[in-house]
């Protein structure tokens, strides 16, 4: 046998050598091909994060891939809020049934508050065996390794990356480090979202400007207050916008308010001293209040809400008014970003509100103008001819024999000192008040006329006799008022009348009002409505009360009030 027969052998020694080398270098090449596994699986990962352009779905994929990418059971992201809680809480792998049974989401305490107070990772095999730790709620799975990473944001902390439970039983450093790469990755795509849905929100904003402009200022515009208020609601998503005008001096009033809260501030007068509204218009400087638990408003009961932001609107330098926006408590706050893009929608909707109310004004001058003519030419021309016609048929009365004839001239001189009556209360009606602090009686009782004409086929006429404004305090032109409100309401609700006439009479005693009617009459079934308040304010000012069926049909009622120092004693 040669010696080539005999095979090639190897020394015990260097082959034992050679072996191992082999199996290392296979190991070097697994693990070579199990980094190149992960950084594949990351940048799939990022691939799916970078897909997606709407914040709230960004979110919730960087979970859901984190927690795949490290093969973590559960995962969770936690937005900080600026205060340095968790605003929101996304997570993934928990059943859905067990998520409800356990209440309430974290709040940012135990090992997640210490990831928030010191945004640095944290990787741990034994998660209760840490004083951070600050045990689980009622009803939470048992969990024990745990990663956690901070996703930042232009430099801040946006929030943070938790993952429990990994596959191995503990999450190793090059699951760290891929979960740091991944949250990096995260915190680009994140801020390019913001910036995207920035952008779009202040389209939004711009168009909305644009459209409440139109509104505004368009000459049959109705409730514009109320149209603004209700864009401001979808584009803040707030639960409440009020638009807050000045009562009184150091006092607001809610005048229009849109939301699901509104129901609750509409109409509300509160101090403005100490309130968030208040600051807005002493100020002139838009009030951004961030924190849960503000209120809007000092108001009584307190009406507690959530973030706000108080803009004031102002026009040619001074704010009118104080535009409102709110969510509830427990809400996200209000961002600098949010009160940039509202303030700069008031500023154009004060501008539109200036322009509006200077089309008013001018419009409302003009038309005082016309019935102040109108109202010269009724004085000067009208009632100047016919009371020279009175005087005339009466100086031809005067030389007539024939009674019948003389009897017919009065009839007509009586009747065109009745129209010259009316024509003067027609004239008062034309000419505004001289004072807008305080309203003459007959101004208000034309108003409450005015009031009341939609209940009736033809408009009440009103007439007038004697210095009613001279004579008539402010207390009894309260009650005064009202017995005129309540008696044409009866009429126009129960009378069916074709013809109404109201006469007011004062003299240096008393004031007298007569309502007369051509209607159904007292038999008409509900006219007793409110008779006995009109007694009553009568009895309370020492005068009388009737009311009696007309002939021919129709009714007559007259309430009287002394206007004398006599009647202190009936009071």
């Amino acid at each position: 046998m040669n010696e080539a027969d005999q095979g090639l052998h190897f020394p015990d020694g260097p082959r034992a050598e050679l072996d191992d080398a082999l199996s290392d270098l296979m190991s070097a090449a697994q693990r070579v091909l199990a980094t190149q596994g992960r950084l594949r699986s990351l940048l799939g990962a990022t691939q799916a994060i970078v897909e997606q352009t709407d914040l709230p779905q960004i979110l919730r994929r960087i979970v859901e891939v984190g927690t795949e990418l490290v093969g973590a059971r559960y995962g969770a992201l936690g937005v900080v809020s600026p205060d340095g809680h968790l605003e929101q809480f996304i997570h993934v792998g928990m059943p859905a049934g067990v998520a409800e049974s356990i209440g309430h989401l974290p709040e940012g305490h135990g090992l997640l508050g210490a990831l928030i107070q010191d945004p640095r990772p944290i990787r741990l095999e034994h998660l209760g065996c840490d004083s951070r730790s600050s045990g689980f709620p009622l009803g939470h799975p048992e969990m024990e390794s745990f990663l956690g990473v901070p996703v930042r944001v232009r430099g801040e902390v946006f929030g943070n990356i938790y993952v429990t439970e990994g596959a191995s039983g503990t999450f190793g450093e090059d699951d760290q480090e891929l979960l740091i790469a991944l949250a990096a990755t995260a915190g680009i795509v994140i801020d390019n979202a913001r910036l995207l849905e920035e952008t779009r929100r202040r389209q939004r904003w711009s168009v909305a400007a644009a459209e409440i402009t139109a509104i505004l200022v368009a000459e049959d515009s109705v409730d514009s207050l109320g149209s603004l208020a209700e864009r401001v609601v979808s584009l803040a998503e707030a639960d409440l916008v009020a638009v807050v005008l000045p009562a009184s001096p150091g006092a607001l009033i809610v005048d229009t308010a849109r939301g699901i809260l509104a129901p609750d501030v509409t109409g509300r007068i509160f101090s403005a001293e100490g309130s968030v509204t208040g600051r807005a218009m002493e100020s002139g400087q838009p009030v951004l209040a961030d924190t849960g638990g503000n209120s809007l408003t000092d108001m009584t009961p307190p009406f507690p809400l959530g973030p706000c932001m108080a803009i004031p609107l102002i026009a040619s330098g001074q704010s009118h008014g104080v535009l409102a926006i709110a969510r509830a408590s427990g809400r996200r706050a209000f961002t600098p970003s949010d009160m940039d893009m509202a303030t700069d929608f008031a500023g154009q909707a004060s501008l539109a509100m200036a322009l509006a109310q200077g089309r008013t004004a001018r419009l409302r001058l003009t038309l005082l103008e016309e019935r102040g003519r109108i109202a010269r030419d009724l004085h000067d021309h009208v009632i100047q001819r016919l009371f020279s016609a009175g005087l005339a048929l009466q100086s031809l009365g005067s030389t007539m024999r024939d009674h019948t004839m003389r009897s017919r001239i009065d009839d007509t001189v009586k009747a065109l000192d009745d129209s010259i009556g009316e024509i003067r209360t027609a004239i008062f009606a034309l000419v505004s008040p001289r004072s807008s602090d305080h309203t003459s009686v007959r101004h208000r009782i034309i108003d409450v006329i005015s009031e009341v004409s939609p209940l009736f086929n033809a408009p009440p006429r009103v007439k007038f006799t004697g210095p009613i404004d001279l004579l008539v305090s402010d207390e009894l032109a309260d009650d005064l008022v009202a017995v005129v409100r309540e008696a044409l309401t009866n009429v126009g609700k129960h009378a069916h009348a074709s013809e109404t006439l109201v006469s007011v009479a004062a003299t240096d005693e008393d004031v007298v009002v007569d309502v007369i009617d051509d209607g159904v009459g007292v038999s008409g079934g509900h006219r007793t409505s409110g008779i006995g308040n009109l007694r009553t304010r009568a009895q309370h000012w020492g005068g009388e009360f009737t009311v009696r069926a007309r002939e021919g049909g129709g009714t007559a009622l007259r309430w009287k009030a002394l206007i004398t120092d006599e009647h202190e004693v009936a009071k």
